[in-house]
């Protein structure tokens, strides 16, 4: 019975592990140009990876069952480190995808749901169309955010599928004609770039809203959700700063379910006051904003953050009411409170110091001479330098004199044994002479 179940167990790991292809670094070369692949970079010692590893032969084995044309392969970047340059791999596990000899970067949580959805989102149409009424409000219930080019061919067109060619890895782009939209929706002029998101209509205005893709960029989030790192790292990248609740339900729940409310309904009370200049949502937990703060904080609670400059705002009061956010806000905005942290070069010695402290405080609690060992090294290194450079510098006895001794060049003698030299000489012409 056991030996049955064993072979069954090894023969489910050999199929799913077919799924999923080793890659080195002659990969590039003997590719077919139109396959389409999505990869994994990691090293054997990367715990992360090791994590992964069951998600990713997980979503290999369900994309050949869908009869999905992408294929799944992994890359062990310390071994095969080429083919790691040639994807610009920084990072353990870096997730990537190929189509059409471009490349594409994941920054999404590993999580089965969020690959798989990457994957079949560029994978597909950089722009896909939408045919019929049905089809859009079949994809728009789906959708949170839907971006959709309404019109005829036009230069508009042509901005709209290049900025769509990069930002595919973020969100799934849409065009349709006049006639596929719903009648209540009201667009000023064609053609036109609109985003759908939470019961209103925005359309692009290239006078007001600037560049194409940099507005799709600061459009693509929800006015108000669920945010984790990944998500806060995208937003860094839009200049606009976020408004967080920072919650943790085991902590105290009811606080927690307040500040969630009041940060949702300034969000979607008053866009037209503060969506051009704030993100808002809820975090769970405080770790990633211990980090920025480089210190505790206060759970649950309310902050902004400036993540252009690593900077943030705390309120000055308890926030109680809409309009206590609102305060906050609008002093955010006119500068009456000040930023805090930032990325000056003190702020980032303070954070690299803190790093460092979090970093080697637990390996010290748990093994002690270990972390002696870790530490004395860099310290060691430090050390053997600075003893180098003080003996490079050290003259010798001839610099000193500020001369060179040279082969066959006469030096100055002390008088004493010039003195000596000479007596020698004149006892042997005295000889001589005798």
């Amino acid at each position: 019975m056991k030996t049955t179940v064993i072979l069954t167990v090894l023969l489910g790991m050999t199929a799913v592990s077919a799924y999923v292809e080793e890659l080195d670094d002659t990969f590039m070369e003997t590719k077919e140009e139109t396959e389409i692949w999505l990869i994994e970079f990691y090293s054997p010692w990367c715990a992360f990876c090791k994590q992964l590893d069951p998600v990713w032969h997980s979503i290999g084995s369900e994309l050949r069952s869908l009869g999905s044309p992408v294929r799944v392969g992994k890359s062990d970047a310390t071994a095969h480190t080429g083919l790691a340059k040639e994807f610009k791999v920084r990072g353990y596990p870096a997730i990537m995808m190929l189509k059409n000899d471009r490349k594409y970067n994941y920054e999404g949580p590993r999580t089965k749901d969020g690959i798989m959805d990457f994957a079949n989102r560029v994978a597909g149409p950089d722009v896909r169309g939408l045919p019929s009424q049905q089809m859009f409000q079949h994809v728009i219930s789906r959708q949170p955010v839907m971006f959709v080019y309404i019109g005829a061919s036009s230069p508009l067109k042509g901005n709209y599928t290049a900025a769509a060619k990069e930002l595919i890895v973020h969100t799934y782009f849409f065009s349709a004609g006049r006639d596929i939209l719903p009648k209540d929706v009201n667009i000023p002029k064609l053609p036109a770039v609109a985003v759908f998101k939470e019961d209103t209509v925005l359309t692009y205005n290239e006078e007001t809203d600037g560049d194409l893709k940099m507005w799709i960029n600061r459009e693509r989030f929800r006015s108000y959700s669920k945010i984790d790192s990944y998500t806060l790292y995208s937003m860094g990248n839009t200049g606009k700063m976020v408004a967080l609740a920072l919650v943790d339900d085991r902590a105290s729940w009811e606080k927690s379910r307040r500040y969630k409310n009041l940060v949702e309904q300034v969000a979607l009370n008053h866009k037209e006051l503060y969506s051009k200049d704030f993100y808002f949502g809820y975090m769970e937990g405080g770790d990633y904003v211990k980090g920025l703060v480089m210190g505790e904080v206060l759970m649950p609670s309310i902050i902004v953050l400036n993540l252009a400059n690593d900077g943030y705002f705390l309120p000055p009061i308890v926030m109680e009411t809409e309009q206590h956010l609102m305060d906050f806000l609008n002093g955010v905005l006119d500068k009456s409170f000040e930023c805090q942290g930032g990325n000056s070069v003190s702020q980032r010695v303070r954070r690299l110091v803190y790093e460092a402290r979090n970093t080697l405080t637990p390996l010290f609690e748990r093994a002690p001479m270990v972390g002696c060992v870790l530490l004395s090294i860099p310290v060691v290194g430090v050390a053997w330098i600075c003893y180098m450079g003080y003996k490079w510098k050290v003259p010798s006895q001839g610099e000193k004199d500020g001369q060179e001794a040279l082969p066959g060049a006469q030096t100055e003698e002390s008088p004493g044994k010039s003195g000596a030299i000479e007596q020698k000489k004149k006892s042997a012409t005295e000889k001589k002479s005798d």
